[in-house]
C-alpha cells in the first residue's frame, strides 16, 4: 500500500470551485495542514493530481 503525506502550501482563494471542493474532500481546510492519503485508491490519486500545484507531496 503506497501512502503519501500531502500538505497544503498554497491557498484555495481565487481558485475555481471544483479545486476548492477537491481540497475539502481531501480534508485540507487550512494552510500548512497535512493529511496522509492512500494512493492505491484511484479516486484519491486523481484528487491529488488535480490540485497538485497547491500541495507539497511526500512519500511515507
Amino acid at each position: 500500500m503506497k501512502k503519501v503525506r500531502i500538505t497544503q502550501i498554497r491557498s484555495g482563494i481565487g481558485r475555481p470551485q471544483d479545486q476548492k471542493d477537491t481540497l475539502k474532500c481531501l480534508n485540507l481546510r487550512k494552510m500548512h495542514q497535512s493529511v496522509e492519503v492512500d494512493m492505491d485508491d484511484p479516486a484519491k490519486a486523481g484528487m491529488v493530481e488535480k490540485v497538485k500545484h497547491l500541495l507539497k507531496i511526500e512519500e511515507i
